[in-house]
């Protein structure tokens, strides 16, 4: 299993994109402002390193800790289910279109770790 990506939850979407890009050298690589979500993936050249940049109004309690890491799975449903097993709290599986599924289970530190498949 590999890192996936790391998600950062902004009330300053434009300014984390510019800080990104000018610090880190990363470039949007999908941006989803155009059909109504204010979600955006930077990454490097080599698409290894990805940033998920999520806006959400201040003050917002869904921001939590305002980050949450993502690793990538072949099997969203099987692993869930094995995750539930070994006692572990799991979100329902979330599937914004066909191609992706995730859920979510907190830390011992409540960072928030996705489990994607897409």
């Amino acid at each position: 299993m590999h890192i996936d990506h790391i998600t950062i939850r902004t009330d300053k979407l434009d300014g984390s994109i510019d800080f990104y890009e000018k610090v880190a050298g990363l470039n949007i690589v999908r941006d989803l402002r155009k059909i109504d979500a204010q979600i955006v993936f930077l990454a490097d050249a080599d698409g290894d390193t990805r940033i998920e940049l999520i806006q959400v109004p201040a003050g917002n309690g869904y921001c939590g800790s305002g980050i949450s890491i993502g690793f990538h799975t072949n099997d969203a449903a099987g692993l869930r289910e094995k995750l539930l097993k070994d006692g572990f709290q799991a979100s329902d599986i979330i599937s914004p279109n066909p191609s992706v599924r995730f859920f979510f289970v907190p830390d011992p530190n409540g960072v928030q770790i996705q489990f994607v498949e897409q």
